[in-house]
């Protein structure tokens, strides 16, 4: 495990949790949380320079706020940030309260209207159908890894790219773009850190939305002009009750789509083959037997659990676990932490490719779970599928690397040689 049975101290622990660095080490991250799971799985946090927070560990007890959605509100507050970052984006004017308006801040009918414009786009049926579209891009992908042997960068020369190139295929981006979408997206997500200046710090943020509204304002255009059947079609041309979604709320949609799913399945990926190569018997139980991608890549997520926590609100006074949770009171729900949760998983700090059931919560849980959940598993089903067919022998060449984010974070390096199978 580890070490996560170690004990630490109250200020080393809410120092740790707002600590981005505390991200990158999962062996450091269990050992905190698997502690908190066993001697205080919801705690009151007040670090410093922070705003106050409850601090949600075990599974039973997300899926229990995530199914109270009238209680447990998704806005204001969505994610862990310094108390002085709050402030200013509290302070700005840009005729809206929220940098984007996201599914992601909304509650009740707007959550589930805004939901709907591309829900059953994301059904599993419906995913399953895109299958033959995206084959191709996997195959690529893996290619590209071929034409790279023996070495490379698997992180940021293969999957940071891939889930990208998935997701604006469906919003019918040409590849030449990626680039720049790719760039823009790490600037949104960069965490900006307890020392972090404030004020530059969000004007990169608001620079980085420009920059994504600048790009996908002619797509809209052309989508509105000339409809076709694709996902971009139908949010260019949504309506809201009845009434067509405005400038502001169409370029927010894309915006979600074209960021929310990459560096996640990224991660998932990067993290999963790093975790094949360290458990050589996964690895050849899955070379084995390819039907197990499909709990495979379940796994992956489980293991990777690339987003870290969501924020709640609470609407109103509720006691869960022997805590009062008042009204008003700010929820900080820990996916990650769910998702090695021993009272839900056997053997939980071990990672296998036919674990079932996998009943985690790294895509969420409840009204809010994941989207673009069924999206995922599809990209990591092909894209192992083809690999494992191409590439028959992988070891590490170098350290593994992860990003400082308390709240998406995954592998970002990860220097690899390989053999291509003949």
């Amino acid at each position: 495990m580890n070490g996560a049975t170690r004990t630490i101290d109250k200020p080393d622990v809410e120092r740790a949790i707002v600590d981005p660095a505390t991200y990158m080490d999962r062996a450091a991250y269990d050992a905190i949380f698997t502690g908190l799971r066993r001697d205080d799985p919801i705690r009151w946090i007040e670090p410093e320079g922070f705003r106050p927070f409850w601090l949600v560990t075990r599974s039973a007890d997300i899926v229990d706020i995530e199914r109270r959605a009238t209680i447990f509100l998704n806005g204001p507050r969505a994610v862990l940030k310094p108390r002085t970052f709050e402030e200013r984006l509290a302070r700005q004017q840009r005729g809206h309260s929220e940098i984007i308006k996201s599914m992601n801040n909304m509650d009740g009918e707007a959550h589930r209207a805004n939901r709907a414009v591309t829900s059953r786009d994301f059904l599993r049926p419906n995913i399953e159908r895109m299958a033959a579209q995206l084959e191709p891009v996997a195959a690529d992908f893996v290619q590209r890894l071929v034409d790279k042997a023996p070495t490379c960068d698997f992180a940021a020369d293969v999957t940071m790219w891939y889930p990208l190139r998935v997701i604006l295929t469906l919003l019918g981006v040409a590849p030449e773009h990626d680039g720049r979408i790719l760039a823009l997206t790490q600037r949104i997500f960069l965490d900006p850190g307890d020392g972090a200046d404030p004020a530059a710090a969000q004007a990169d943020k608001m620079a980085a939305v420009e920059g994504f509204f600048d790009f996908f304002r002619p797509i809209v255009a052309d989508r509105r002009a000339n409809p076709r059947d694709d996902i971009a079609s139908k949010v260019a041309n949504a309506r809201i009750d009845g009434e067509p979604m405005d400038e502001f709320e169409t370029l927010s949609y894309f915006l979600t789509l074209a960021t929310a799913g990459h560096d996640t399945t990224a991660a998932s990926i990067a993290g999963g083959l790093l975790a094949l190569i360290r458990n050589p018997g996964e690895m050849e139980k899955l070379r084995g037997d390819p039907g197990l991608l499909e709990t495979a890549a379940d796994e992956m997520i489980r293991w990777n659990a690339p987003v870290k926590h969501f924020f709640r609100t609470a609407a109103e006074d509720f006691e869960i676990g022997g805590k009062t949770i008042r009204a008003g009171d700010s929820v900080m729900l820990a996916f990650a932490s769910a998702c090695r949760d021993e009272e839900l998983f056997e053997d939980p700090f071990a990672f296998r490719v036919d674990r079932t059931p996998n009943r985690h919560l790294a895509l969420g849980s409840g009204p809010h779970a994941c989207l673009g959940q069924h999206l995922a598993k599809l990209e990591i089903r092909l894209f192992f599928r083809h690999l494992l067919d191409r590439i028959d022998h992988i070891e590490l060449v170098g350290e593994p690397r992860s990003n400082p984010s308390s709240f998406i974070s995954g592998i970002v390096s990860l220097p690899i040689r390989y053999r291509v199978r003949r």
